[in-house]
């Protein structure tokens, strides 16, 4: 859960540091005081998109810290395999700069927007009023449903078959072409195969013929340099060469160190330096006498050239790629002259993937439906107690042909008055009813996860009196166990909080700061009336308050 969180620089806050708790934990204060700013923090430190907009005017960087504590075994194995060891702790940073650039660590160490992202999001789940609209969108009911279900390891499995049966499909009407398609392209393939495998090509043939074209073509250099070396070395009728040379100076050194041992290093260098110079000298010499070559070979040589350069022109920029092209078009040919035989195959393998997509998608759906009573009965049971009583929920659900996540088109129908048919959220729910089922479904949801820490942006907008103190209860009631974040601005919701936390905006020397303090009871009461009253807080306000706080702990 998230047990601490220090924001630096960000928009109109400088400096604040909250310590959290485990429980229900609201917080409240004045429109426009920093309670969205608090929320975009969280939501940058675990990865989500932000901008240099969020920096304080005359500030170079934004930075953002946040502590969580008995993290989730799912992010820890995720922390482990990304390299992010953690003892229990883990410390999350995020900073944004004047000019946009963003800086993540994760236990100090370096990490990207993205990997904290896909690490750390699963951390918090933060719910806000836009999400509420979602339940007007069919499209998202199937996965409130998949989710209540517990269905990720059966949607794993059935994606898998999906996939597979799609590449099979594919691979299908790939070879189901018409056979002047079929001819053509066999024609074509041949043609090229004759070109490619007619010429005989190694690998290293190209390199090897230059080798040999350069060593005709400066034939009569090389000679006469192995020439002039080898006099250089040993000697002509009118000169003495150097190995010659060499044999008389370690003749001499040699019998120069019999009376001075000093000079031995120097005899022994003469020595080997003339044994190697006699061998380099013998090698030059059986290299002239075995050299030969014929002139008449070089037109072969560049014909063989040209003509691999003629196939590197039209089937890749190297003698390699030639020869992989021709592999290809023979594997393509040999399909093609097969596709018979192979198509009987995959339509084969392809009727069994068809049958394992239809059996799971059949479990899919039995697992739906069966997941929609339980949730149905949470959800009645949950508005009924939200002041929304005889709410009768109903399940559309049309078979369609198998897609990524089954055979199933869904929709929640719900009728808010009893007698009255149900029909789509979309066309029968207010604000503050679309609030409440939401709530109804996320109390549904929270025991099928294993997220510590929900935050809920004003989930209670449009909502007043009796059904605001009902939402209350149900957070508390959720917070058992996990951590429960509200932003709110009823009395009765704050009633229900374990901790109060106020948000305020002041004004000093020009310019505006942000603060975040806990209240105390009487604090409590104070802030209460203020949600009661507006600005004129009166003494009935705050009896009123304290009553509430009263009842609440009693409830």
């Amino acid at each position: 859960m998230l047990s601490e969180i220090t924001i630096e620089n960000v928009a109109v806050i400088e400096r604040a540091r909250v310590d959290f708790t485990g429980g229900f934990t609201v917080l409240t204060g004045e429109t426009g005081a920093g309670k969205s700013i608090l929320i975009d923090s969280i939501n940058a430190i675990l990865g989500n998109r932000t901008s240099r907009d969020i920096v304080r005017s005359g500030a170079q960087k934004a930075g953002i810290w946040a502590t969580f504590t008995e993290v989730a075994p799912g992010v820890l194995e995720k922390l482990a395999e990304a390299g992010y060891p953690c003892d229990g702790e883990l410390l999350l940073y995020r900073e944004v700069t004047a000019d946009g650039k963003s800086t993540c660590r994760i236990n100090g160490m370096p990490a990207t927007a993205a990997i904290l992202r896909d690490i750390c999001g699963s951390l918090v789940n933060i719910h806000g009023q836009h999400d509420n609209q979602s339940l007007l969108n069919p499209a998202k009911h199937i996965d409130l449903l998949d989710a209540y279900a517990a269905n990720s390891a059966l949607l794993g499995s059935y994606g898998a078959a999906y996939g597979k049966m799609t590449e099979l499909q594919r691979s299908i009407a790939s070879l189901s072409t018409s056979e002047a398609d079929k001819t053509r392209r066999i024609d074509l393939l041949k043609y090229e195969l004759e070109e490619i495998e007619g010429a005989l090509l190694t690998p290293d043939e190209e390199e090897k013929l230059e080798e040999q074209r350069s060593l005709i073509v400066h034939a009569q250099r090389i000679l006469e340099g192995m020439n002039t070396s080898y006099l250089a070395l040993s000697g002509g009728d009118d000169d003495t060469g150097a190995a010659t040379l060499l044999s008389t100076a370690a003749a001499a050194m040699t019998d120069a160190a019999a009376y001075a041992p000093e000079l031995s290093a120097f005899a022994e260098s003469l020595n080997e330096i003339y044994y190697t110079v006699s061998e380099m000298s013998s090698d030059i010499q059986n290299r002239i006498t075995g050299f030969d070559f014929d002139d008449r070979s070089l037109d072969g040589i560049e014909a063989r050239l040209d003509l691999i350069y003629k196939l590197k022109q039209k089937y890749g920029p190297s003698l390699e790629d030639v020869l992989a092209y021709g592999a290809k078009a023979r594997q393509e040919l040999e399909n093609i002259e097969f596709s018979e035989e192979r198509l009987l195959a995959l339509e084969k393998e392809l009727a069994q993937s068809r049958e394992q997509v239809e059996a799971l998608a059949a479990e899919l759906t039995a697992r739906r439906r069966e997941a929609f009573d339980r949730l149905n009965s949470k959800i009645t049971e949950t508005l009924a107690f939200l002041n929304m009583p005889g709410i009768a929920m109903a399940l559309d659900l049309q078979a369609v042909a198998p897609g990524p996540i089954g055979c199933d088109q869904l929709e929640f129908y719900i009728s808010t008055n009893p007698g009255e048919k149900p029909k789509p959220l979309a066309k029968i729910a207010s604000g503050g009813e679309l609030a409440r089922i939401m709530l109804a479904v996320k109390s549904a949801l929270a025991d099928k996860d294993d997220v510590a820490t929900v935050i809920y942006d004003e989930i209670d907008t449009g909502i007043s009196g009796l059904a605001a103190g009902r939402i209350g209860q149900v957070l508390r009631n959720t917070a058992k166990g996990r951590q429960v974040i509200c932003v709110t601005h009823t009395a009765q919701v704050t009633a229900y909080a374990g901790r109060h936390l106020l948000i305020e905006k002041q004004v000093e020397d020009g310019r505006t700061y942000t603060h975040i303090s806990e209240l105390d009871h009487d604090q409590r009461i104070a802030e209460m009336a203020r949600i009661i009253s507006g600005d004129h807080v009166t003494d009935l306000a705050k009896a009123n308050a304290s009553e509430m706080l009263e009842l609440a702990a009693r409830a």
